[in-house]
């Protein structure tokens, strides 16, 4: 008897302990089973933080298929998912991201949306009045933020004051709804814009549509009132797909490869007396003394970008601290991506003039 009732009590304070476990955790709906969706639905189901609702996708065979792989709710409607949400994780196409994260806030509900932020500067302002108002959490999906050659390197790109990236990326229909800007180049923007502390100065661009009706590929250079300057090139039409970054600072220069994750970085140190026999070393002229070439590559642990920033949200909503990714650097990368988007017009209009 004794037995059974420590049995019964030790069942029931675990009961309870689950019950508590489930309260805390976000309760968690996704707008949109696209490709980006899918993985998230997928993800989010293994994050302990959250507690997957379901989904919307207003395509009934789409949503049928999604439920049916991942074992989740298809909701009938995306205002009744939101009601029941603690947080929303948008994944729509970008049209569709300014209708569906206001009315998110307007029902003051956390939201995770992915990059870019909005289709127009206009929509991100009014996100941006909406979020405060709100007084909610908002993350902005820059995904590059969390990859894991970026976070190895960040610590030796500090005062960045050259910057080359390409971005190039095989032909795919999926993101020509916006300009290679907003698909591709926003990833560098935002990744620069989080590294260069200072006010952009000018800001110089061009680029060409060669498959859709915007600019499939472009270049765009971006100048810093701290002398900073980045070079930047998209591109949705390569016969390769390249995700690679260049930083240069004094005494130091950082290659960041996103794509295959890998991380070299080279400096140069001031060397006194002698000097190992295999080791590089660079002459600096009389009574300047010497400096070696210092080669590293740093370890890059194997993480999942997309559950990381997943998980890194919750944590920030739990804690009540800021996102890593906030909503206003969201509307800085979109702001800078329109004023390339701005140039790239007037350049085409000049070219179209000139003939």
């Amino acid at each position: 008897m004794i037995y059974r009732e420590v049995t019964a009590g030790r069942a029931a304070a675990l009961q309870l302990f689950l019950l508590k476990i489930k309260s805390a955790m976000l309760k968690i709906g996704v707008l949109g089973a696209g490709h980006l969706g899918k993985i998230h639905i997928r993800l989010l189901k293994e994050i302990a933080g959250y507690e997957l609702l379901g989904f919307f996708d207003p395509d009934p065979e789409t949503a049928g298929k999604t439920a049916e792989e991942f074992g989740v709710k298809a909701w009938p409607d995306m205002d009744s998912l939101i009601d029941t949400c603690d947080v929303v994780d948008i994944v729509t196409p970008t049209v569709h991201h300014f209708d569906c994260a206001s009315r998110a806030l307007k029902r003051s509900k956390h939201i995770f949306i992915e990059k870019p932020l909005t289709n127009t500067i206009e929509e991100g302002k009014i996100l941006l009045r909406l979020a405060k108002e709100a007084n909610v959490k908002v993350q902005v999906g820059h995904v590059e933020r969390f990859n894991p050659a970026f976070l190895a390197a960040q610590e030796f790109c500090t005062d960045p004051m050259f910057i080359e990236t390409h971005r190039l990326a095989q032909f795919n229909p999926r993101g020509t709804d916006v300009s290679v800007v907003l698909d591709l180049m926003i990833h560098d923007i935002d990744i620069i814009l989080s590294l260069v502390k200072a006010n952009i100065r000018r800001i110089s661009a061009s680029g060409v549509a060669v498959v859709s009706e915007t600019p499939d590929i472009a270049n765009a250079r971006i100048e810093f009132d701290n002398g900073a300057v980045a070079n930047l090139t998209s591109s949705r039409i390569s016969m390769k797909n390249m995700r690679k970054s260049r930083f240069f600072r004094k005494d130091a220069y950082i290659s960041v490869d996103f794509l295959e994750k890998q991380v070299s970085v080279i400096r140069l140190r001031q060397v006194e007396g002698e000097t190992d026999p295999l080791s590089v070393i660079i002459e600096l002229g009389e009574g300047k003394g010497k400096k070696q070439i210092w080669f590293e590559n740093p370890a890059v642990e194997p993480v999942n970008a997309i559950k990381m920033e997943l998980e890194s949200f919750a944590e920030a909503i739990r804690n009540n601290r800021q996102p890593l990714v906030p909503i206003e650097d969201g509307y800085k990368a979109l702001e800078v991506a329109h004023k390339i988007i701005d140039q790239l017009k007037m350049t085409a209009n000049f070219a179209a003039a000139e003939q």
